[in-house]
């Protein structure tokens, strides 16, 4: 069919759609909806206007051989990916939770804190940085939320709870600026760029290092997570410490050993999963689901247990972003907002522009996808000719994956993030979210400004 030209009206209506789909986010607990069916409206209302101004392309896709796949748009729309990861994901950790592995790691963490709270939020941050950055932030927020919530409770510190999922949340989009694969805006820069796996680990790790590090200070004083305050509560902590036993919630040792083997080989098949034959190409989603089949034949009989306790409320919300998303491609409104940034960077060779950069790529990633964004922006740069040793690459890195702790929806860690706080009956909206985060965002984000300003540009 013949599609409509893209005029510049309905370029800001769809993006009018998309201001007013973040606004409705924002406002979710008073419209007393949950965040799937708000995005899922969107997603359909949006679709439909494209679909009849001929926004949309439909037909048939073409196969090399010439075969045809009839495949509705807004099924190829979805990053079916990140859905297999998500599902596939918590189905592992709820099967494996089952064999008490995850009480096991609590508790032994907690004892190497001896009960400490401030030193466990140490513990935990440094776990969730180096887990995002070997696995994927999804996954590492699903497995280090699952053991929080463990730990806290054996300590009777649920009160801490929320403070420490939100800064565990927080921490999984610095964990996935360490290493060209933690991200897909990192492999999408840094193959645009030619920067080398190496040289991309040596160039971001001292941020990485001393982001994380802030960021655990800050969320310590916010938090109100102190170190216990004298001999007294030591003592306390200790006797109570004393109580747990590790070995309480293992009910068959073989389940148990072969749990710890399944864990650690999942933890290798994902770290590996760019570089190794066939995975590579089916992918990492791929990966998570064939673990949670393999631990799922534990329990063949009782699987149906597992599919129920899978959070459709994020799947779904998932789903309706990514169609509004490739919805607001196809009209231009991300074209309108890199045409923006272009016009911000400007020759790319001032101190100002790259700054600007950073900011506004964060701002942007934080209520639009960041791979979308990450791969216009490359585009843009490369056609300037930027060099691959340019801060501008570097701006659009720390910009896009940080962005990403500005709103609950920024990335699909942190938004995993506030699923596991729900799942814990804590009270935490998109407001109350973006209120709370606000402070980290921008103290990351300055931190960065100063890094790439300083040492890059």
């Amino acid at each position: 069919m013949e599609h409509a030209h893209v005029t510049t009206s309905i370029t800001y209506s769809f993006a009018a759609i998309l201001v007013l789909m973040v606004v409705c986010l924002a406002l979710e607990e008073k419209l007393h909806a949950k965040k799937s069916l708000i995005v899922g409206v969107f997603a359909v209302t949006s679709l439909l206007a494209a679909s009849i101004l001929g926004l949309i392309p439909f037909g048939d896709v073409i196969l090399p051989g010439g075969h045809n796949i009839h495949m509705p748009v807004y099924i190829e729309a979805v990053d079916w990916e990140v859905i297999a990861i998500i599902i596939g994901s918590s189905l592992f950790v709820d099967v494996t939770s089952r064999s008490g592995l995850f009480t096991w790691i609590a508790i032994k963490l907690t004892k190497a804190s001896k009960g400490d709270p401030l030193a466990l939020l140490w513990y935990y941050g440094m776990m969730t940085v180096v887990f995002s950055a070997v696995l994927n932030n999804v996954t590492a927020m699903i497995i280090v939320g699952s053991l929080t919530g463990v730990s806290l409770s054996k300590l009777g510190r649920n009160d801490k709870l929320l403070g420490f999922l939100l800064i565990e949340g927080l921490l999984t989009n610095i964990g996935g600026l360490l290493t060209l694969i933690s991200s897909v805006p990192n492999i999408i820069i840094g193959n645009a760029a030619g920067i080398s796996f190496v040289k991309f680990f040596l160039v971001a790790s001292p941020f990485v290092v001393v982001a994380t590090v802030a960021t655990l200070f800050l969320g310590a004083k916010l938090f109100g997570v102190q170190r216990l305050a004298n001999e007294t509560e030591q003592q306390a902590a200790l006797t109570l410490i004393a109580g747990f036993d590790e070995n309480d919630g293992i009910k068959s040792r073989n389940f148990f050993y072969f749990s710890g083997f399944i864990l650690l080989a999942f933890i290798v098949a994902i770290a590996t999963a760019s570089i190794t034959p066939v995975i590579k190409e089916l992918g990492i989603g791929f990966v998570a689901m064939s673990f949670a089949v393999i631990m799922l034949a534990r329990f063949r009989s009782e699987v149906d247990d597992f599919y129920k306790s899978i959070d459709w409320d994020l799947i779904i919300f998932f789903m309706s972003l990514f169609v509004v998303i490739n919805v607001m491609e196809h009209a231009q409104v991300l074209d309108l907002i890199g045409k923006g940034l272009s016009w911000i960077i400007g020759d790319g060779a001032s101190a100002l522009g790259t700054g600007a950069l950073l900011w506004t790529s964060a701002i942007f990633s934080s209520v639009t996808d960041n791979i979308p964004l990450a791969a216009m922006l490359a585009k843009i740069l490369s056609a300037q000719g930027t060099a691959s040793d340019s801060a501008l690459w570097w701006a659009v890195v720390f910009g896009a994956n940080l962005g990403g702790n500005i709103t609950p929806i920024g990335s699909a860690s942190t938004l995993v993030a506030v699923t596991i706080i729900h799942k814990y009956k804590l009270s935490l909206s998109f407001g109350e979210f973006v209120i709370k985060a606000i402070p980290f965002a921008l103290m990351q984000l300055v931190l960065a400004s100063v890094y790439v300003l300083l040492f890059l540009h």
